[in-house]
């Protein structure tokens, strides 16, 4: 029982050091839910918001672009920056 718990618990040390550690999001391209999964402090409707805004406005030129969305502010773009790309074309 013990060992088939510490198994267990490995396991599931591993699935989230993967995607602790899984590479970045590219705003440009995700959909709202992998937003919402990716993002800390982006829920579904912040993560919608995104790509409505993405899909009026075109593509987001910088991460800092992000500010133009209603409801994402400093606290989200900062505490993601590493997490986000907008892909290689635009950097």
């Amino acid at each position: 029982m013990v060992r088939s718990l510490r198994i267990f618990i490995t396991l599931l040390f591993l699935l989230f050091s993967s995607v602790a550690f899984s590479d970045q999001v590219n705003i440009n391209t995700a959909d709202a839910e992998t937003l919402a999964s990716a993002l800390k402090g982006v829920g579904p409707v912040k993560a919608q918001a995104i790509v409505d805004y993405r899909e009026k406005h075109g593509l987001f030129m910088s991460i800092n672009a992000l500010y133009n969305v209603k409801g994402i502010g400093e606290v989200i773009v900062e505490g993601n920056k590493e997490s986000m790309t907008i892909g290689e074309e635009n950097e």
